[in-house]
This record gives C-alpha cells, sequence and structure tokens, in this order.
C-alpha cells in the first residue's frame, strides 16, 4: 500500500495504558496537522481513555477513531501497520511485546517508533532488522523517550555547536520527583528482566560490529575514566552515582553509527545522575546490589515484581502513576563536554595536545518518566512525517541521535 494513500498519519498503540496515556493528550494538544487514531487491545478502555482525557483537557475527542490490535493477533497488527504511515508503540516490557510490532511494520512498510529504554530489545532488533528496515526504506527508531532523546540528541547538538572537535561528554541528571509520586510497574519490570540477562548484551554487540558497525572505532590518545561508583561532583553540586539508564549504550551506538556512516569523530560518554543526599546515595547502591543480585533468580525476581515498592524505596508501584502528582516533577541534564578548538579533517587524525576547550550546557524539562517521554516522542514523530529529507537517505533501524541529527527535533522540544 502507498504511503501517501494511508487513512492515518500516526497510531498510538497502547494507548489506554500509562505511558500511551500521556502521549494521546500531548498529540490531541499539540498535534500539529497529524491525523491520528488510538489503538490497543480492549474497546471499552481505549473509549474510556479518550474520554477521561477530553475531559480534563475540556476538548471532545469522540471523532478519534479506534483500532482494535493485539500483540498476538497477527492479522490485526497487519490492519493497524497498513492503515497508518507510523505506529507510536507505547506497549511495553517491549522485551515481551515489542519485537512482533516491528516485524509488522517493517512487512508493511510502516515507520515506528518506541520509548524502549531496555538495551537488549533495542540492539536485537537493530541486529536482527537493519538491512530489512533499510531495503524496505522504513524507520524504525528506538528510545524515543525520556530514554533516551535528551541525553542522545542533546550530545549530537552539542557536537555540531562545539566549535571544533568534541572528544568526550559526562552528563549528570537531576531529577525531582515530588513526595509520593511513582513510576509504572512496567518500567520495573524491564528493569528486572533487563538485568536478569544482561549477559545478552556481550553477544549482541560482538554480532552489531560484525554486521552493521564494522568499521573499529579508533582508539584515543585521552580516554575519559570513570568516575568512582560516589562522587561529589562540582558541576551537579551534590553526591553522584552512575546513572544505570540506557543513555550510554543509546549514544554509543549514535557513535558507532556517526563514524561508520558519516565518516564522524566519535564521542566518548559517561553518564551519572545526582542523588539527593549522601545518605540516599548510599542507600540506593545498596538497594541497587540487592535489586541486581536478586534478579538472577526465579525466586528473585517472584519478589521484586512482588514487592516493587519496599526494594524500590517507593518509586515504582504496581497502583499506577497520579497524574496530578507527576506533574510537579522536573529534569535537569548537565553536559559537561570536552574536545579541542581545533577542527582537523579526518576523525582517525590525532591532535597534538591534549583537549583544550571545554563547554557545558544545561537541558531543563517537566517531569521526565511521562510528561517528557510524552513530548518526546510525539515530536519525534511529527520529524519523521514531515522531515523525510532531513532523516538518513535509507530507512533502517536507528538510535534517536542517528536518525535526528540533521533534523529540527530539539528546537521542537525547546519550543515545548
Amino acid at each position: 500500500m502507498a504511503e501517501e494513500k494511508r487513512k492515518y498519519d500516526a497510531v498510538v498503540f497502547g494507548a489506554s495504558g500509562v505511558t500511551g496515556q500521556y502521549v494521546v493528550e500531548e498529540l490531541a494538544l499539540h498535534n500539529t496537522g497529524i491525523n491520528w487514531c488510538v489503538a490497543g487491545r480492549n474497546l471499552e478502555k481505549l473509549q474510556e481513555t479518550l474520554r477521561d482525557i477530553g475531559s480534563s483537557i475540556s476538548k471532545d475527542l469522540s471523532d478519534i477513531n479506534i483500532l482494535i490490535a493485539d500483540v498476538n493477533n497477527d492479522s490485526s497488527l497487519d490492519s493497524m501497520c497498513t492503515s497508518t504511515k507510523l505506529v507510536l508503540n507505547c506497549v511495553g516490557p517491549y522485551r515481551f511485546f515489542g519485537e512482533k510490532l516491528v516485524q509488522h511494520c517493517i512487512k508493511n512498510k510502516t515507520h515506528h517508533i518506541d520509548v524502549s529504554g531496555e538495551p537488549q530489545f533495542l540492539e536485537t532488533i537493530q541486529v536482527k532488522y537493519f538491512d530489512e528496515a533499510k531495503a524496505q526504506n522504513v524507520y524504525i527508531i528506538g528510545a524515543c523517550g525520556f530514554d533516551s532523546i535528551p541525553c542522545d540528541v542533546g550530545i549530537e547538538v552539542l557536537r555540531k555547536k562545539f566549535g571544533g572537535d568534541l572528544h568526550s561528554v559526562e552528563t549528570y541528571l537531576k531529577a525531582k520527583l515530588p513526595a509520593g509520586s511513582t513510576v509504572n510497574f512496567g518500567t520495573w519490570q524491564s528493569a528486572i528482566y533487563g538485568l536478569a540477562h544482561s549477559d545478552e548484551l556481550k553477544p549482541l554487540r560482538k554480532e552489531l560490529k560484525e554486521k552493521i558497525f564494522t568499521k573499529g572505532l579508533p582508539k584515543p590518545d585521552y580516554h575519559l575514566k570513570k568516575r568512582p561508583l560516589l562522587f561529589k561532583s562540582k558541576e551537579a553540586k551534590g553526591w553522584c552515582i552512575p546513572f544505570i539508564g540506557s543513555d550510554r549504550s543509546v549514544v554509543l551506538r549514535t557513535q558507532m553509527y556517526n563514524y561508520q556512516f558519516k565518516n564522524e569523530r566519535p564521542v566518548q560518554v559517561q553518564t551519572y545522575m545526582k542523588t539527593y543526599s549522601l545518605f540516599y546515595a548510599l542507600v540506593t547502591l545498596l538497594m541497587g546490589g540487592i535489586f541486581m543480585l536478586m534478579t538472577k533468580f526465579v525466586m528473585g525476581r517472584y519478589i521484586l515484581e512482588r514487592f516493587p515498592e519496599i526494594f524500590s524505596l517507593g518509586v515504582f508501584s504496581r497502583t499506577p502513576p497520579v497524574k496530578e502528582k507527576a506533574s510537579g516533577g522536573s529534569f535537569e541534564f548537565i553536559f559537561k563536554a570536552k574536545g579541542w578548538s581545533e577542527k582537523l579533517l579526518d576523525p582517525s587524525d590525532k591532535h597534538a595536545g591534549s583537549p583544550n576547550k571545554a563547554v557545558s550546557a544545561v537541558l531543563k524539562g517537566p517531569d521526565p518518566g511521562y510528561i517528557t517521554t510524552a513530548i518526546c516522542i510525539v515530536s519525534a514523530a511529527v520529524v519523521v512525517l514531515f522531515e523525510r529529507d532531513h532523516l538518513p537517505k535509507k530507512g533502517g533501524v536507528f538510535t534517536p541521535g542517528a536518525a535526528f541529527s540533521d533534523t529540527s527535533l530539539m528546537e521542537k522540544l525547546e519550543a515545548r
């Protein structure tokens, strides 16, 4: 089916879920001319979602069409994909529910973006489907939420504006979560099973280098060293620990893409997060160690899923997050960049001395878990639909930085 003849520009798949509801609201308020609809398994829940969101924003959404689609029903996925140019996939954990929809999107020449923060899923999709998506000229772009557009695209913007050769970036995340706010249980599940199967990553990354990123990265003369597990940062003005989200793994794949396909100098990166206090940092590290150990055993995973509030110190809950709580959240990304004021012609050329230029940048936004995620994926959808000439020339499976480096995505985010 020709893309331009499809009934919808975009479909929100999983619209009645926690993340999906925020995406629906963002589209309803800021859709910039997109013809969209919603999709999911349960008609009544989807109808209720549209009623509730319409009531909360004082807007009639009764004219938004509903599609019934289920990851366990191939024909329903085909029907959804052939009706739209783009699917915004909000159904996680993606380890369990993501790959089949990607397959159907590629088969039906439908673009696909998601908000996954699961490295195994993201890298599996790139390894298995990069060539197939390229052949179909379909754009499959993962990590289009808070994981990992602010960090990944932010570093791309910084690289372009650096005024020389960017060598390395340290990022510091400062997140503010209002008292009593929680994060969706699905995200907790993703973390549990991601760590439980972390041994999958090494062979995946080996395969990525063998099949896609065949140019070995040049060995830098100056390495960006990892900081200790716990340290006090002048930049973040507080105690920091490593950020264990997917940002660094996503950025590294962007750098491999840039070097392989655009002949650009790769940037080294380390990611950290600021904690509320030294005591909180110590407790977080302790609980993180317990969490990692428990994910390695069936009984441990069962207990973690059964009691998320206890083992996450109240951050995650089986009870859906309260919207009013999320609206009071915010985040701040600090980028500490180093490099050289001179830009060399070839990325493998060596500079005569150590990095001689430093730049800092700050990116701020609302609640990272849901509000920023919805803004990110909707903005990404607008770019995929209306800025095709600025995306990579052919389709494929991309990180946000690789896909959106030459687009207006960051300007759209800043405008919101």
